[in-house]
């Protein structure tokens, strides 16, 4: 037991520089045995040694990172929030029963709310399947994990059926 902490203690850490399968992803610091790093990881670039200083240049570089995901996640709450007040009308061929020709699906929506001025891509549009019917209905989207909302879409007949 005394010699499995003996070896653990000797282990050196390395800042990787790349992702590298089953150890870690790129700018993580990570503790791996002395020959490991001697010589597979920093022969082949793949890792450096954790001094003092790479160590607090990739925390820097992580509170940059998370304020540039904090900026990002407002931005996209912001248009989550514009979006909840829009109600988008995209019209279609449909027959007399009320069943379109065809079916509105996620770029159909994400199209009709870009020309309103909000940017919603196809796949920021959550629908179950495509949508068959004239009718209202309430579309999720999801933005990011943490920025989701819903948008009223109405599905009416064109102007130019019959």
């Amino acid at each position: 037991m005394a010699r499995a902490v003996q070896t653990t203690s000797r282990n050196v850490e390395v800042l990787l520089v790349h992702d590298v399968d089953n150890l870690g992803q790129r700018g993580e610091i990570v503790r791996v045995k002395p020959g490991f790093a001697r010589n597979f990881l920093l022969p082949q670039g793949k890792a450096t040694v954790a001094t003092l200083q790479n160590k607090r240049m990739v925390e820097k570089h992580k509170e940059r990172l998370a304020a540039i995901e904090l900026g990002r996640v407002k931005q996209l709450q912001r248009i989550a929030d514009a979006v909840s007040k829009y109600s988008a009308t995209i019209e279609a061929h449909a027959t007399p029963e009320n069943h379109l020709y065809g079916s509105v699906v996620a770029r159909d929506i994400s199209e009709a709310l870009k020309a309103a001025g909000h940017p919603v891509e196809a796949e920021h549009v959550r629908l179950d399947g495509p949508i068959k019917e004239l009718g209202m209905y309430t579309v999720k989207l999801k933005f990011h994990d943490k920025v989701q909302g819903e948008v009223k879409v109405w599905v009416v007949p064109s102007a130019t059926s019959g």
